[in-house]
C-alpha cells in the first residue's frame, strides 16, 4: 500500500487538506497527518483537525511522498520548519514524489526543489519564479507535482492516486466522485 506524509500547522486550507486526505483514502492510500508541534492543527477557517503524529516522530523512509498542503500561514510555517525542508530533501533525494498545492510551492523553493516546471495559487508565482510557472490545474515535473488551490485540490488528489496507485483506480474514483471535469 502506497504512503503519504502530510504534514500541517495551523493555517492549513482546509479544502485542500480534506480533498487530499479523502480521495487519497478512498484510492487505497495510507495518508499520515503530522503537525509541526501540537498534534491538535487549526485550518485557516476555523475547522480543526488532530494530527495522526507530529513531525518529529516521522521518518522519510516509511512513506512513498510527502504532500504540502496550502493555506497561507500553513505554506510560511512549512517553509520555514527546518524539519519539514529537511524531510523535503530527503525525499527528493530518495527520488520519492513530492507535492504541494497553492501557496505550498514556496516550501519546495526554499528546499530547491522546484526544477522546470510548476504551478501554485495565484500571485506566489511572483516569490517562488516567473520563469518556471504554469496555468496549468496540475504540474508534474519528474518526482515534483504541485496544483492551483482549493478548486483544483480534487483533480490535484486524482492525479497522486493516478501515479501511486495507478489507472484504473484513478477512473475508477474519477467515474464515482463525478469528476469529469479533471
Amino acid at each position: 500500500m502506497a504512503s503519504v506524509l502530510m504534514p500541517l500547522a495551523n493555517g492549513f486550507e482546509e479544502i485542500e487538506a480534506v480533498t487530499l486526505i479523502d480521495v487519497m483514502r478512498r484510492g487505497g492510500i495510507e495518508v499520515v497527518t503530522a503537525s509541526l508541534d501540537d498534534r491538535e492543527v487549526h485550518g485557516a477557517n476555523g475547522i480543526t483537525i488532530v494530527a495522526n503524529n507530529t513531525i518529529a516522530n516521522v521518518r522519510a523512509e516509511d512513506f512513498d511522498m510527502i504532500l504540502l498542503a496550502g493555506g497561507h500561514n500553513n505554506a510560511v510555517a512549512l517553509k520555514e520548519s527546518p524539519r519539514v525542508q529537511e524531510l523535503l530533501k530527503a525525499f527528493d533525494a530518495a527520488g520519492k514524489n513530492v507535492g504541494a498545492i497553492c501557496a505550498a510551492p514556496m516550501a519546495l523553493k526554499a528546499a530547491g526543489l522546484i526544477k522546470n516546471k510548476y504551478t501554485c495559487y495565484p500571485s506566489y508565482e511572483n516569490d517562488i519564479g516567473l520563469d518556471k510557472f504554469s496555468t496549468d490545474k496540475v504540474v508534474t515535473d519528474g518526482n515534483i507535482m504541485t496544483s492551483r488551490g482549493p478548486g483544483t485540490a480534487l483533480c490535484f488528489a486524482l492525479e497522486i492516486v493516478k501515479k501511486l496507485v495507478g489507472v484504473e483506480t484513478y477512473e475508477t474514483l474519477k467515474k464515482e466522485l463525478l469528476a469529469e471535469y479533471c
